[in-house]
């Protein structure tokens, strides 16, 4: 089950890089960034759990981008994917530092496949979602960015009778890079 959860994951990841880079684009005309992490979430039903990230980004103008933005926790008890659509501010400064205020919203799942026996968690749930978020990335080049991201996760994940915690917040931490025009 698991490895069937990072194969998807894998799939995923590769289905994105194929649509951002299809053909070649002329600089005056490169639009499209991609962007990449991977680091925790905090807060769920599992407690602390690994999570991946990839966003595309379509440039309005040098300074507000938008586009879809997927998290997704592939390993142990939680398999939680999320899709939001995601507008994007990005303060530059001087130094090579970005500062990237977003939001969205979208649609999260999750599901808690826990133990076995008479105690075990089966449970599923789909709801609303809204990522409120901000990264923090440093130039390496024109193009490529490191980035540090930390994003507060909204929804409201109701897995019960199973697991009577309420699942209405999250918090994820992660690390990745950016490729943008």
């Amino acid at each position: 089950m698991v490895f069937n959860r990072l194969i998807f994951a894998v799939m995923c990841a590769g289905l994105l890089e194929a649509c951002l880079f299809m053909g070649p684009a002329r600089a005056e005309d490169n639009h499209w960034g991609f962007g990449s992490d991977l680091g925790f979430t905090a807060g769920t039903v599992d407690g602390t759990v690994f999570n991946l990230g990839f966003n595309i980004d379509y440039y309005v103008d040098r300074n507000f981008s938008f586009g879809p933005m997927m998290q997704i926790t592939p390993t142990g008890d939680l398999f939680q994917i999320s899709f939001a659509g995601v507008g994007k501010y990005h303060l530059r400064f001087n130094n090579g530092i970005n500062l990237v205020p977003f939001t969205g919203i979208g649609l999260m799942h999750a599901s808690l496949d826990r133990g076995t026996g008479p105690g075990r968690i089966d449970e599923n749930d789909t709801s609303w979602y809204i990522p409120i978020g901000v990264s923090l990335e440093h130039q390496v080049v024109h193009n490529i960015a490191l980035s540090s991201t930390v994003i507060v996760n909204l929804h409201d994940i109701d897995l019960t009778p199973s697991h009577p915690e309420e699942d209405t917040t999250s918090v994820a931490l992660l690390f990745g890079f950016r490729w943008g025009p």
